[in-house]
């Protein structure tokens, strides 16, 4: 990653805390990491507060808090002398009352509320990449009614939408590369002709740690932060098949097959494949905003993640 262009609110982050909701997950608990690589106070905000466990890095301050994002009291008390909040809590699956408007609307919106009250300057809210109010998927609707929420109620927050976030301990490519070393034949989504473009989860936290610091134009509203390569499905399969060093056959699946057998995964606790996530794999998953480049990064391919997750497969 480039260092071309630090935060201008750097100088001043030793003053300024940072409250990171999901602060223990995929995404946050890297946001944290470089929020303390640039020497700011963080406070870790997550339901699983053992988890954020992160050491004073370049002289950043670091505490973890417990928090349910569902739990108002909590939430104040998580955002409480704050100057910036990051929503990076993010639901994939739905279980029980446990919704994406429940999550990615509802908490959304009272969390960017709660942010505001406390006093906040700035508030960053992790969307995705094609999130539309209006969509078919109720994911994709959640995560658009989401933005228009935050935005209602902190007119200023940044809406922040990655594509398809990999790292070498993510659920997309370690499965691709699972299934790629034990598969005589590959199934595809479809023909594979899904347009996707894999940012690598250490870029999307250092670009979100600069935004949580002020490096972009104070005008700037939403940042869509895609890799430096678009991939069909099919193309993307056959470049990691390459970088493994091993031959596999590509099968097409129609959609309508991954459907029903998404049906039936979804009667299993911790489905390995749901409805949602077919949807998802029919959309085209391509940056189309500013992003990484405004922000002095440059992005890294995937051919990092498979490295990184080759090394972490060996014995």
């Amino acid at each position: 990653m480039e260092d071309t262009a630090r935060p201008s609110g750097e100088a001043h982050s030793r003053l300024e805390l940072t409250t990171v909701f999901g602060g223990s997950g995929f995404l946050g608990r890297r946001i944290v990491k470089h929020l303390l690589d640039h020497g700011t106070a963080v406070r870790a905000a997550s339901r699983h507060s053992t988890r954020a466990r992160h050491e004073q890095v370049h002289g950043g301050s670091f505490s973890a808090v417990k928090a349910d994002i569902l739990d108002q009291e909590q939430v104040a008390a998580a955002v409480s002398g704050a100057s910036t909040v990051i929503n990076a809590v993010s639901l994939y699956t739905e279980h029980g009352d446990v919704t994406f408007e429940r999550i990615h609307v509802e908490a959304a919106l009272r969390l960017a509320a709660a942010a505001r009250d406390a006093g906040a300057v700035r508030y960053i809210q992790i969307s995705g990449i094609g999130s539309n109010p209006r969509s078919a998927s109720s994911y994709i609707r959640a995560r658009g009614q989401g933005e228009e929420a935050v935005a209602a109620v902190f007119p200023n927050a940044i809406i922040v939408r990655p594509a398809v976030m990999t790292g070498s301990d993510d659920a997309f490519l370690t499965t691709i590369v699972r299934l790629l070393r034990i598969l005589p034949a590959y199934p595809l989504f479809g023909s594979g002709d899904t347009r996707l473009q894999p940012a690598f989860v250490e870029d999307v936290a250092e670009a979100i740690a600069r935004l949580a610091l002020g490096a972009s134009d104070p005008e700037a509203r939403l940042f869509e932060f895609g890799g430096p390569r678009v991939y069909s499905y099919r193309e993307l399969v056959e470049e990691i098949s390459r970088l493994l060093g091993v031959r596999v056959r590509l099968m097409p699946v129609p959609f309508l097959a991954w459907h029903a057998l998404a049906i039936v995964a979804e009667l299993v606790p911790g489905a390995p494949l749901t409805r949602n996530q077919v949807e998802l794999m029919r959309i085209d998953n391509v940056a189309e905003r500013c992003g990484f480049r405004e922000l002095g990064i440059e992005p890294h391919d995937i051919d990092v993640v498979v490295q990184a997750i080759r090394e972490k497969s060996r014995p």
